[in-house]
């Protein structure tokens, strides 16, 4: 395989996993907007996309092993290989989050929301923003949209921080099992915004250390973040 050759089945592996990305956007809004509407078939059709994504993975994947064994590249190449092989997995990673937030939307059906979905919307289309502009740093190869993917993570795990403290509230009001439950299903779904953003700043790190070759972890604060998921685990279970 030439450098041309190369370059060109490089660019090709790249414009899947762009295609692969707006896929998974796709399903965030579209998992969040059938919550909203209370839409099951809708819902359920956001599910039936999930084989779509793991087909991509697996391809993008196969390509991505077969141009290092083919060529075997040196230094920035093999970092962007790297990268978009574990880009990829985050990529996948969201889509399965969405998922899980379309089997919630099914798990809630079609009893009356007990709040007005507000701050979620909110933190879907913000979640959204950061993994498109994760995988555009990406193509541009452009730090500084990089860099401000990693600084949204904050807002996000703070308005995560709020909803727990509201929903985790409404549960010990001790109000009806119903209620109870619904506030669990919504506070995952939160947990499940928070955590795709997590992966568009995983996403953004690697594009940092492909340009660059230097390292860049996120520190967050995993010690709450830990926390708050024992608890909303312990609620689950409780009123499965």
């Amino acid at each position: 395989m030439t450098r041309e050759s190369f370059h060109r089945e490089l660019q090709k592996i790249q414009a899947e996993m762009i295609k692969m990305g707006s896929l998974v956007e796709q399903q965030i809004h579209e998992a969040v907007y059938y919550l909203s509407t209370q839409n099951l078939a809708g819902a359920q059709s956001v599910l039936d996309k999930d084989d779509i994504v793991d087909q991509m993975q697996i391809a993008i994947e196969e390509r991505c092993m077969r141009l290092i064994a083919l060529q075997q590249p040196l230094a920035s190449d093999l970092r962007t290989v790297v990268a978009i092989f574990k880009i990829t997995t985050d990529v996948e990673r969201i889509g399965d989050n969405a998922c899980n937030i379309a089997e919630l939307v099914l798990k809630i059906g079609e009893e009356p929301l007990i709040k007005p979905l507000i701050d979620i919307p909110i933190m879907a289309e913000k979640t959204k923003t950061m993994v498109r502009d994760s995988l555009t740093c990406f193509v541009e190869r452009d730090l500084q949209l990089a860099e401000a993917v990693i600084q949204a993570d904050d807002p996000i795990d703070e308005m995560y921080s709020q909803l727990f403290d509201e929903l985790i509230g409404i549960v010990l009001e001790g109000r009806s099992e119903q209620v109870s439950r619904q506030a669990i299903n919504l506070l995952l779904v939160a947990r499940y915004l928070e955590r795709i953003a997590d992966h568009a700043t995983n996403i953004a790190e690697r594009v940092m250390y492909m340009v660059t070759g230097q390292r860049v972890d996120h520190m967050d604060s995993e010690s709450d973040t830990a926390r708050r998921d024992e608890v909303v685990l312990e609620r689950e279970h409780q009123f499965q």
